[in-house]
């Protein structure tokens, strides 16, 4: 039977986050602080990701800028310099390139899926940068729809199947976030299918419903061929 797939982007179709664990370790050594361990120093950004996130969204900007807030926060009372600044700059410019590495199998997965069932992209974060990495990819094609938000919660799971009427029980997210692909899109009436990587960013951690009957996981990627 037809179904209708929604995929993440973000470390489901092409790697994200190890350019950001490359910026984070550049920032760490940059920063050079003179007691706190590589994993403290980690740990503090992260707190300071998770408070931003709610008023700057996600992306390299928003990135950089907790990147400086969490200098400021370990270097107390010297503020960055310009050359400070420029440094993050510096940091952040691979994940600016728009470079698109692919994960393994992800475009024979895709095409062979295309022949027999009806797929979607749903992505969050900044819609400049995603856009242009989507377009970077050469997959745009392969979707009826791509489309970026500024979050991936339940009501933007209910807005998008009801926006193409699409019946909720013949369509699946696949995603490697728990917080961002699994949880919402069950809580909505889809199915979920988890397709774990290494690298998923601390922040979208959560708790896996593997009781739950309309929650799969699946590895690697091209194994979705043999389940839808």
């Amino acid at each position: 039977m037809k179904k209708n797939l929604i995929f993440d982007a973000d470390d489901t179709l092409w790697e994200n986050n190890v350019l950001f664990e490359k910026a984070t370790d550049a920032f760490i050594d940059f920063l050079a602080h003179p007691s706190l361990a590589r994993d403290e120093i980690r740990h503090r950004l992260e707190e300071i990701e998770r408070a931003n996130v709610p008023r700057y969204g996600y992306g390299v900007d928003a990135f950089q800028r907790s990147l400086t807030d969490c200098l400021t926060a370990l270097r107390p009372g010297e503020p960055p310099s310009a050359a400070d600044l420029a440094t993050l700059g510096t940091v952040c410019d691979p994940i600016r390139a728009h470079a698109v590495e692919l994960i393994e199998g992800v475009v024979e997965t895709l095409q062979e899926l295309s022949t027999r069932h009806q797929l979607f992209l749903l992505t969050k974060g900044d819609h400049t940068h995603q856009a242009a990495k989507i377009e970077a990819s050469g997959l745009a094609d392969l979707f009826a729809d791509a489309v970026v938000v500024p979050e991936k919660e339940t009501a933007v799971y209910h807005g998008f199947v009801s926006e193409r009427s699409l019946d909720a029980t013949d369509t699946w997210m696949i995603g490697n976030s728990p917080k961002s692909d699994i949880q919402p899109a069950l809580q909505a009436g889809l199915g979920a299918v988890l397709v774990p990587h290494p690298m998923t960013w601390a922040l979208e951690f959560a708790d896996v419903p593997r009781t739950h009957e309309r929650f799969r996981e699946v590895t690697p990627f091209t194994a979705l061929v043999e389940y839808f």
